[in-house]
């Protein structure tokens, strides 16, 4: 008697969370952690199935603005919660504080996501395909 090999696929968000290869869903797209004392780079290629993440010169020149809409929400978030946690409405050096340290703070998550939602959500033709196979690729260069 065989044994069955049980897979299972992880959902769009759930693979997107995890900064996942968009086609396969099983190679990473950066290597490190999001927060870490080492730099986060990005592959260039998938390890699993061999795909390209820059498919073409400047491709995450577009991420900027992803990174700029993230951004932009984070700092107004950050500011209603501020003046829902102090009262204060008057406080220009509060609110550019709060401002600033959530820019800082969460640059690297913004570098990191911007990207997988640009490779997930906003690039037509690049669709998750379960039947993908793992191929060999050249092993130099892997990160930008």
């Amino acid at each position: 008697m065989k044994e069955q090999e049980t897979t299972y696929e992880l959902s769009e968000f759930k693979a997107a969370s995890k900064a996942l290869c968009p086609r396969c869903r099983k190679g990473k797209i950066f290597t490190g952690n999001t927060y870490g004392f080492k730099t986060q780079k990005m592959n260039t290629h998938c390890d699993y199935c061999g795909l390209r993440y820059e498919r073409e010169p400047g491709y995450f020149y577009v991420s900027m603005f992803v990174s700029y809409a993230f951004t932009v929400a984070e700092m107004i978030t950050a500011c209603v919660a501020a003046y829902v946690i102090t009262g204060n409405d008057n406080s220009f050096w509060l609110y550019s504080i709060v401002a600033l340290l959530t820019v800082f703070i969460l640059s690297p998550f913004n570098y990191r996501y911007s990207r997988v939602v640009l490779m997930y959500w906003l690039s037509p033709g690049l669709n998750y395909n379960p039947n993908i196979k793992q191929k060999e690729i050249n092993p130099t260069s892997r990160t930008l």
